[in-house]
C-alpha cells in the first residue's frame, strides 16, 4: 500500500491580480497579505483509532471548535482560568507586549483545544504575554489569565487589514486573487516548493457560509518525485510505511501519482474532480481555495498545507490509490501512535481531522459511492504532520475504479455534502 504524502500550501505576499474570471455566482477573492484563520480545534470529542490499520468510525465529533458561543461572564471565566493555571504546560516567564496576527483569534481559560472561549480578539489587537511555550502562551485579558495559541502572535505591530472573506465589500464581483507562500507563516520554511499560486473563489450564493474550503488536487508538481521535505516539523522519522517507508526523516515533496488501468494520469483525474467540488462547493455557498487548477503548480505538501492553515477553515485533498481492486473510498485517519499524536500541531488537532474524514466518508455513502472496509486507514502523512485546521487526504477508490464524467458528478456530490455535514450546514 503507497503512502500519499500531501502538503499544501503557503499564501503569500498576496499580491492580487483582479481579472476576469468565470461567470457565474462566484468570483476569485482578493486577500492581503497578514490574513490567516485561527485553529478551530475539536469540541472535545474524539475518534481514536484502533491498533492495526483501522481506526473505529463510530466515535467522531459532531461540532467544530470557534462556532462555540462567547460573552462568558467574567467572573465564570476568571475562575475557570485560576483553575487551570496549575495544569498549563511548561512555559518560559515572559514580561511582553504581543500583537494577534490573525483576523478572529480565540482566547481561552486553559491551554487546551477544548476549553472554553473566552471571547474572540481580532488582528492588531495589543496583548500582555506572561508565559510562553511553542504551543500555547498565557496572556492578561481584561485582567484575566487566559491562554491563546501562540502561533498566532508576535512581538511586530502587524499592519491590519480586512482579511476574512466575509470583510471583502460587495464591489469585488468579479477578478482574481492569486495567494502564494508567505515566507513568515509558521511551518513555511520547511517548504522546498513554492514559487506557485494557488486562487481563492468567494461565493456569491444567497447563503453564503463563510466558510473557506481548500480543494487540493492531489500531486501536479513537475519535479517534485526528486525534492525531498521533512516529513515532522520536529524532525522524528514516520511511523507508518508508504510511498516513503516507517523510519524516514524526509519524504518526497510531492509524488508524481499513479496511472488508471486506462493509462490516464491520476494528477488529471484529481484536477478534473477538484473543479467539480469546486463548483459545488461554490453554489451551496462556500468559498473555495483552489490549490492547483493547472496540470502544474510549483507548490509542494508543505507549502500547500501551509496555505491552507492560513486561508481555509478545512482543508481536503483528493487521491485515488495505487491498487487494483476498485477497493472504495477511504480517507488516511491519524495513526494510532502515541509519540505521532502528541507532536504538534497533530496533538492539537488529530481529532477534528477524523471528524472530517467521517463527515466525507458519510456524505460519499450517502450518494451510493462504494466504501472501503469501515471508511479510514491510519497513515503517516507530510499533510497531517502539518496540518493546524480539519484536514484530510481522502481517496476515491485505486487505478481500476470509474473516473468517468457522470462518477465524478456522484464523488463531487458527495464530497459537498459530507461538507455541509461537518461544518452542520
Amino acid at each position: 500500500m503507497r503512502k500519499k504524502i500531501r502538503m499544501f500550501g503557503m499564501a503569500a505576499a498576496m499580491a492580487v491580480t483582479m481579472s476576469a474570471c468565470h461567470s457565474g455566482t462566484y468570483e476569485k477573492v482578493d486577500v492581503p497579505e497578514t490574513s490567516a484563520v485561527v485553529e478551530t480545534a475539536a469540541n472535545g470529542a474524539q475518534a481514536f483509532g484502533t491498533s492495526g490499520d483501522k481506526a473505529d468510525p463510530s466515535q467522531c465529533r459532531d461540532t467544530v471548535d470557534g462556532i462555540n458561543t462567547v460573552g462568558k461572564t467574567a467572573e465564570s471565566s476568571a475562575v475557570k482560568a485560576e483553575l487551570t493555571t496549575e495544569t498549563a504546560p511548561n512555559m518560559e516567564e515572559r514580561n511582553e507586549t504581543v500583537y494577534v496576527n490573525a483576523t478572529d483569534l480565540n482566547v481561552r481559560t486553559a491551554p487546551q483545544p477544548g476549553a472554553e472561549v473566552v471571547t474572540k480578539v481580532t488582528g492588531g489587537q495589543e496583548l500582555q504575554r506572561t508565559g510562553y511555550s511553542d504551543s500555547w502562551s498565557r496572556v492578561v485579558y481584561n485582567g484575566q489569565v487566559c491562554y491563546v495559541s501562540s502561533q498566532y502572535l508576535t512581538t511586530t505591530k502587524p499592519q491590519v487589514q480586512e482579511t476574512t472573506a466575509a470583510a471583502h465589500t460587495d464591489e469585488i464581483r468579479s477578478g482574481s486573487s492569486e495567494v502564494g507562500l508567505n515566507a513568515d507563516w509558521k511551518y513555511a520554511g520547511f517548504s522546498k516548493i513554492n514559487s506557485g499560486k494557488a486562487v481563492l473563489y468567494r461565493s456569491e450564493s444567497a447563503n453564503r457560509k463563510g466558510k473557506v474550503v481548500c480543494v487540493n488536487a492531489g500531486h501536479g508538481t513537475s519535479g517534485g518525485g526528486s525534492v525531498k521535505t521533512q516529513c515532522h516539523p520536529d524532525g522524528t522519522p514516520k511511523v507508518t510505511g508508504g510511498t516513503t517507508g516507517a523510519g524516514a526523516t524526509s519524504a518526497v515533496a510531492v509524488s508524481g501519482g499513479m496511472q488508471f488501468a486506462d493509462g490516464t494520469g491520476e494528477a488529471k483525474v484529481t484536477l478534473a474532480l477538484a473543479k467539480v467540488l469546486k463548483d459545488k462547493l461554490i453554489a451551496r455557498g462556500y468559498d473555495v481555495l483552489m490549490i492547483r487548477e493547472s496540470d502544474d503548480v510549483q507548490l509542494d505538501n508543505i507549502a500547500r498545507t501551509v496555505l491552507a492553515n492560513n486561508l481555509a477553515d478545512c482543508h481536503i485533498a483528493l487521491h485515488w490509490d495505487s491498487t487494483t481492486s476498485n477497493k472504495g473510498a477511504f480517507y488516511m485517519s491519524v495513526p494510532n501512535v502515541s509519540s505521532y499524536r502528541s507532536m504538534e500541531p497533530v496533538a492539537s488537532h488529530w481529532q477534528e481531522h477524523h471528524a472530517l474524514g467521517d463527515s466525507l466518508i458519510a456524505g460519499l455513502k450517502g450518494t451510493g459511492v462504494k466504501i472501503f472496509s469501515n471508511g479510514k486507514m491510519e497513515m503517516d502523512l507530510t499533510q497531517t504532520s502539518y496540518s493546524t485546521v480539519p484536514s484530510v487526504d481522502i481517496e476515491l477508490g485505486d487505478k481500476v475504479s470509474d473516473h468517468s464524467a457522470a462518477t465524478l458528478d456522484t464523488l463531487g456530490n458527495g464530497l459537498a455534502d459530507g461538507v455541509e455535514q461537518f461544518f452542520g450546514k
